[in-house]
């Protein structure tokens, strides 16, 4: 990877300055005429495209419960639990149970995308060395390591108020009562919140790397004329 591809794959994901894009493009070892404000609107664009491409998909209904990439399925501790209800004649129960998380996933991303748009405007350039070493997907990790902690603090509110929105609450109440009354089980009492807060997060990180690794391997995903111009410093 040159870096070229440090200078836009960071981008992708960073809003500067225009002293700072130029800075940037100054770099470059074959310099561009192309002026620095043009290459951040192309940036912007290709921010703005990755969050409705992408994110905005895992607001919709079955945005996670329909996509296989993110769907949330139970924790370890509770397989169990799915599986004996399953076993006994409820498998619409724990279906129910299942769809109800991801509904909370759904419901909270579409309150909390506003907070991850400002927190990846936050993204500077000081660890473009890390991404030009690293692999792939390497913009998006740099993005998971410098908001993980900050969007945790605010999805998780987010998804506990969405549980009781959904009826997520309810219908887990439900699980765990009649799975607790089966004869001889373990008796399980599990707080899904964090389980999901953890889950939701990662189908957003991971829908990002989706659209990332398209911009940059796909020129057809480069759908407008400032698209193609600014990435194709990229080639």
């Amino acid at each position: 990877m040159t870096f070229k591809k440090i200078f836009l794959f960071c981008s992708l994901f960073a809003l500067t300055s225009c002293a700072e894009l130029q800075q940037v493009v100054n770099t470059l070892p074959n310099q561009t005429t192309m002026d620095p404000s043009m290459i951040g609107n192309g940036l912007r664009q290709a921010l703005n495209f990755g969050i409705d491409k992408q994110v905005t998909k895992l607001t919709q209904k079955d945005g996670f419960y329909g996509n296989q990439l993110v769907k949330i399925m139970l924790p370890p501790e509770l397989q169990k639990v799915d599986q004996t209800l399953r076993d006994i004649g409820l498998g619409s129960l724990a279906d129910e149970g299942i769809k109800a998380l991801n509904r909370a996933a759904e419901d909270a991303v579409k309150e909390a995308t506003p907070i991850f748009i400002n927190a990846v405007k936050q993204i500077t350039f000081t660890d473009a060395k890390n991404i030009l070493l690293g692999p792939d997907n390497a913009a998006t990790s740099y993005l998971e390591q410098r908001t993980n902690n900050a969007l945790y603090s605010k999805f998780n509110p987010v998804i506990k108020k969405s549980f009781s929105k959904v009826g997520a609450d309810q219908i887990w109440t439900n699980i765990i009562t009649k799975y607790n009354a089966v004869p001889f089980v373990t008796k399980v009492n599990s707080d899904l919140t964090d389980y999901v807060t953890n889950q939701a997060l990662n189908g957003v990180y991971k829908m990002i790397s989706v659209e990332e690794k398209d911009i940059r391997n796909n020129l057809s995903a480069r759908t407008t004329s400032l698209l193609r111009q600014v990435f194709a410093l990229q080639d």
